[in-house]
């Protein structure tokens, strides 16, 4: 049996945390979590995106209304990662280089995926230090409202949200798909019955619910896949239009 260090534990332990306590999170630990994010891996080595550190109250304020969590205006933390193609370009164009293909959808990938795998080594750092965490990706209920806030350039594109503080909370650990159903051997697996599969984790989700909103209903997983799917938020529906908007030549 693997021996389990306090990092997997932390991670197997995972809980979203959304509210926290008055505790400022030091500039020491800020640093290091910077630090962190600095160093994560990156495509080709371009580290294409940027953390913009939300600390205008009025900004947070405004993010809170786009995501609709009155919360996030109380964020000891906020950040925000972003795609940034905008800063390799400018070193195109000063060395005299011109190139078409600084908003092409290789490189708009390339961002997103690194702006991704950046929020979750911050979340991890987090973590290690007894910080709670609480991942936004309602920012982009509406994207162009938010590229205004944050008076985003061409070739930049908002992709995640994070708050990070001191947990004021306890909530219960979530539960998930088993492993048969998302980890695969060499190809894609496709099931006979999905609801069969998923049976005894949606009277698992329901019983997670109950005890976590006693007086609140909410539906089981299969059932929030149905309403969270065929409720989309109109304006998220429009993202590709920004993205365009942005500069970057997605299809």
């Amino acid at each position: 049996m693997t021996k389990k260090n306090s990092m997997i534990e932390k991670q197997l332990e995972h809980r979203t945390i959304r509210e926290f306590t008055d505790q400022e999170v030091s500039k020491e630990n800020f640093n290091t979590l910077m630090e962190v994010a600095r160093h994560t891996a990156t495509s080709n080595g371009m580290q294409s995106y940027s953390i913009l550190h939300i600390t205008d109250l009025k900004k947070q304020k405004a993010i809170s209304e786009i995501s609709n969590q009155g919360y996030i205006a109380r964020s000891p933390v906020l950040l925000i990662f972003i795609v940034d193609q905008f800063r390799n370009n400018a070193i195109m164009r000063e060395k005299g280089c011109d190139s078409e293909n600084a908003g092409d959808m290789d490189r708009f990938t390339q961002g997103f995926t690194d702006a991704s795998i950046a929020a979750q080594n911050v979340v991890n750092a987090a973590e290690a230090m007894d910080l709670g965490a609480n991942y936004l990706g309602s920012i982009l209920n509406d994207s162009e409202k938010l590229c205004e806030i944050l008076n985003l350039p061409k070739l930049t594109f908002p992709v995640v949200g994070l708050r990070i503080g001191y947990p004021n909370q306890d909530p219960q650990l979530k539960p998930r798909l088993s492993k048969r159903m998302q980890v695969f051997e060499n190809e894609y697996h496709i099931f006979d019955n999905y609801l069969e599969e998923i049976a005894d984790y949606d009277q698992e989700m329901t019983n997670y619910y109950d005890l976590r909103n006693a007086n609140q209903r909410v539906d089981c997983f299969s059932d929030q896949v149905v309403s969270k799917t065929s409720n989309s938020i109109k304006k998220r529906q429009e993202i590709l239009k920004v993205i365009k908007k942005q500069g970057f030549q997605v299809k």
